[in-house]
């Protein structure tokens, strides 16, 4: 076994458990607001790791430059839009008021 091999496993290993321990725990909660706070390290942490694990896996070229652009677009973008979700469903349930912010 190369030290890519092992590296890479380890990554996806790393990303496959995020990614479940955040959706068993986003299951167990009733609310929409507070499950969205457990969806978050899935597009923040998940996602990447195992992004990470194919681009080592695949080595350099355009596939893998193609794979380290959409985990830049998920890791940047999946917060705002858990910020974004969770204010709409806020504003559903009548926790905050319906105004545009200032």
């Amino acid at each position: 076994m190369s030290a890519g091999y092992v590296v890479s496993r380890a990554l996806l290993v790393a990303g496959v458990a995020v990614t479940v321990a955040s959706a068993c725990a986003a299951l167990s909660m009733k609310n929409v607001v507070n499950r969205i706070h457990f969806l978050t390290p899935i597009t923040s942490l998940g996602g990447p790791l195992v992004g990470l694990a194919l681009a080592v896996e695949n080595g350099w070229g355009l596939e893998t430059a193609q794979i380290l652009f959409i985990v830049f677009l998920l890791a940047l973008a999946g917060p705002a839009l858990a910020a974004a979700t969770g204010r709409v469903a806020a504003q559903r349930e009548g926790l905050i008021e319906r105004e545009a912010p200032r």
